[in-house]
């Protein structure tokens, strides 16, 4: 069974740095891409970033040039660096794993506040 664990999260303020990681159960290879993504209540899950397995990055516009997605293939790991956070990145951030199927699996989410 595929488990997603993630951690890092926290509260912080303005301007602040936060880095979340997601521990995976599996080699991550197995993965077309692994990514973030975030929600706030009443509104749906939206991307923020993610990683191919051979490195290709991609990023919503709103974190381009503040966050960072990157992976460590010898710990299964993925990470997102966050820098120069705001207010309306406070959101809880969850891992993703899809498969080269197209299915998803979820990590149980990481809560990131941002004070201002």
């Amino acid at each position: 069974q595929v488990q997603l664990v993630e951690s890092g999260g926290g509260l912080v303020q303005a301007g602040g740095s936060l880095r979340l990681s997601c521990a995976v159960s599996v080699n991550i290879f197995n993965f077309k891409s692994m990514g973030w993504y975030r929600q706030v209540p009443g509104k749906q899950r939206e991307l923020v970033a993610t990683i191919t397995g051979g490195g290709s990055t991609d990023y919503s516009n709103s974190v381009k040039g503040r966050f960072t997605i990157s992976r460590d293939n010898a710990k299964n790991t993925v990470y997102l660096q966050m820098n120069s956070l705001t207010p309306e990145d406070t959101a809880v951030y969850y891992c993703n794993a899809r498969s080269f199927t197209l299915v998803d699996r979820w990590g149980q989410g990481t809560q990131v506040t941002v004070s201002s």
